[in-house]
Formats: C-alpha cells, sequence, structure tokens
C-alpha cells in the first residue's frame, strides 16, 4: 500500500504548458455554475456516512421511516431529518400510504451513482492522507 509520501508530487504540474484547444473543449462542455453547485451540494449529501447508509438501503427498495431507522441504527428522528435534506435535493422521492411514509431513491441516476460509488470503494484501497497516523 502506497504511503502519501508515495504520492507526493503526483499533483504538481512539471512543465507549464496549456493546451488551448483542450481548455476549449473541456469548457465547452463545462456545465453551467449552477449546476455545478447543485451538483457539488448532491456529492456534500453524499458525504455523510449516515446518509448514504440510508441511500444503500434504498437500494433494495421503498422502505419506511422506522424500517430505515432500524436498518441504519439511527433515531427516527435522525431518520426523518436525513431524508427531508435528501427528498429536498430530488436524491429520494417519497409515497404516502395513509399515515405512512414509504421512501424511494429518487430515479436510476441516484441508484448508479451510489451503486457505482459503493463498487468502486469495494475494490479499491483509497490512499487517506488524511488519515495519516504520524
Amino acid at each position: 500500500m502506497k504511503s502519501s509520501a508515495d504520492v507526493q508530487g503526483i499533483d504538481d504540474c512539471r512543465v507549464r504548458l496549456v493546451n488551448p484547444e483542450r481548455v476549449a473543449s473541456v469548457n465547452a462542455r463545462m456545465p453551467g455554475e449552477d449546476d455545478i453547485v447543485d451538483t457539488a451540494d448532491v456529492f456534500g449529501l453524499l458525504g455523510d456516512p449516515r446518509r448514504l447508509k440510508l441511500l444503500v438501503a434504498l437500494l433494495d427498495g421503498e422502505l419506511c421511516v422506522c424500517d430505515l431507522a432500524a436498518i441504519t441504527g439511527l433515531s427516527e428522528s435522525a431518520t426523518s431529518h436525513a431524508l427531508r435534506l435528501l427528498r429536498a435535493h430530488r436524491v429520494v422521492s417519497v409515497r404516502r400510504d395513509g399515515r405512512n411514509a414509504f421512501y424511494r431513491l429518487d430515479d436510476a441516476h441516484v441508484r448508479m451513482l451510489v451503486d457505482l460509488a459503493v463498487a468502486h470503494t469495494e475494490h479499491t484501497d483509497a490512499i487517506h492522507p488524511e488519515r495519516s497516523e504520524s
């Protein structure tokens, strides 16, 4: 496994040379600033292990708050709060049946994002310089 010292310097640009065609091409397909901010917000939501655990649980289909709280070990109040945030950003959606609310992933894009993120971490050994034991 590589240490943070092994990867130090990889991010340095050894030769300062800008490729104008490549920069123009990337800029042409770059989403608008509002879309970038909204996407960063979604990743921020996914960056919380408790919320991510809720989303992974929803990969199997819709569940009510009680079930999600039992699966994740969160209180029902904390679960509801997390689901409200995820719903506000259209990451999950809700279906009401009488007094019960059943949550599910909002669409196939969210499912794909969660599936890919979990698959990525399951087959890689991440280097965490911020977690170094120095």
